[in-house]
């Protein structure tokens, strides 16, 4: 497994919120590039935008899972943006709202074409459910990079957590994709600076790949 960092960097602390789309119809446009923040409800997806963003109110937290209903979208630049995608996994709303999610991710997942990147956030104590490990696969089988955080990373001690890394990736090594796995807590702060190297690189391999020659 293996990632793409570059030395050029984006100020991620630019970042702005724009729109809360019900579906992909009312996203920007089709133009630039994305990366897409996905994971079981209540994983930390919210707060580890905050954290990479260094925007304390910039996405909404909550300790009600399932908050996240909408399709968020945060422009960093004219052609760059961070989505942080509805939670999914979460047994205690209603079965048509949870079916109204699932149609959601897949249309953005299947049919956005900017997407060029993808986070998937799991808690360290619960990692590798089956709906995350479909969709790292999925970002796999689309030839699409994939960032794994293993958040809440505060909540284990040391070797806890490095046993969790070691097994996370080792399994995720059998997929054959460019997935990296990497340590993070929005409390600590750790595994920022890992994190924004990665989408720094995503960013500017997208650069590279559309200038003219």
């Amino acid at each position: 497994m293996e990632t793409y960092v570059s030395e050029q960097t984006i100020d991620f602390r630019r970042a702005h919120f724009v729109t809360s789309a019900p579906d992909i119809h009312h996203l920007p446009d089709d133009q630039g590039m994305e990366i897409a923040f996905a994971g079981r409800s209540n994983a930390g997806k919210s707060s580890a935008l905050n954290t990479l963003t260094d925007h304390r109110g910039l996405a909404h937290t909550s300790k009600r899972p399932g908050r996240t209903q909408l399709i968020n979208v945060f422009r960093l630049d004219d052609d760059k943006r961070l989505i942080d995608l509805p939670g999914y996994g979460f047994a205690k709303v209603p079965l048509e709202m949870k079916l109204q999610w699932q149609e959601k991710l897949a249309q953005y997942l299947e049919e956005r074409r900017c997407l060029k990147g993808l986070v998937v956030l799991m808690d360290i104590r619960h990692p590798l459910k089956d709906l995350d490990f479909n969709m790292i696969r999925w970002g796999v089988a689309a030839q699409m990079p994939v960032l794994v955080l293993l958040t809440k990373a505060d909540k284990l001690k040391q070797a806890e957590k490095q046993k969790t890394l070691r097994t996370v990736k080792a399994t995720l090594a059998e997929l054959e994709g460019e997935v990296t796995v990497q340590l993070f807590s929005s409390l600590k702060g750790t595994g920022r600076e890992p994190a924004l190297a990665v989408l720094n690189g995503w960013f500017q391999r997208h650069d590279d790949e559309t200038q003219p020659f």
